[in-house]
């Protein structure tokens, strides 16, 4: 092999072994206008390697419910990632371990605002149920704790 062919050789497999930089993970959060904690948790997930567009809105309630969320359910706000509905202060974690699996479900929801999940002040003072439900509806299932 020349010196040439060897270099580009070389510097061919230096360019393959370099990780791979992942792309933001494009999300749309819908929330309430006045709320701040929402805000909170766009920012905690846009440090987390997502870009987030925040869409104020009156109707939070409506946009849940027209995604299948369901009413007992519901979280804080409501965002569309890929092809799923997160609702609420669901951890990272759970949210890329969804994306990852690709269950056939319409999303996952952490109901209310908990303390100390992810964009909530105060400390967490028990374990974060997040919920899956169906897009035809049915009856929801426990899907991570945290």
């Amino acid at each position: 092999m020349t010196k040439t062919l060897s270099l580009t050789v070389l510097l061919g497999m230096l360019v393959l072994a370099q990780p791979a930089v992942a792309e933001p993970i494009a999300a749309t959060l819908y929330k309430n206008p006045q709320c701040g904690c929402c805000e909170g948790y766009a920012d905690y997930l846009r440090d987390n390697d997502f870009t987030v567009e925040v869409v104020p809105t009156n109707e939070l309630s409506g946009i849940s419910r027209q995604a299948g969320v369901p009413e007992d359910l519901q979280g804080c706000h409501t965002m569309f990632v890929e092809d799923y509905v997160v609702d609420g202060h669901v951890p990272v974690n759970v949210v890329l371990r969804m994306l990852a699996e690709n269950p056939d479900i319409a999303g996952i929801t952490l109901p209310g605002m908990p303390a100390g999940s992810p964009g909530m002040g105060g400390s967490k003072n028990a374990s974060f149920v997040i919920y899956s439900f169906g897009k035809d509806g049915g009856v929801p299932h426990i899907y991570a704790v945290e």
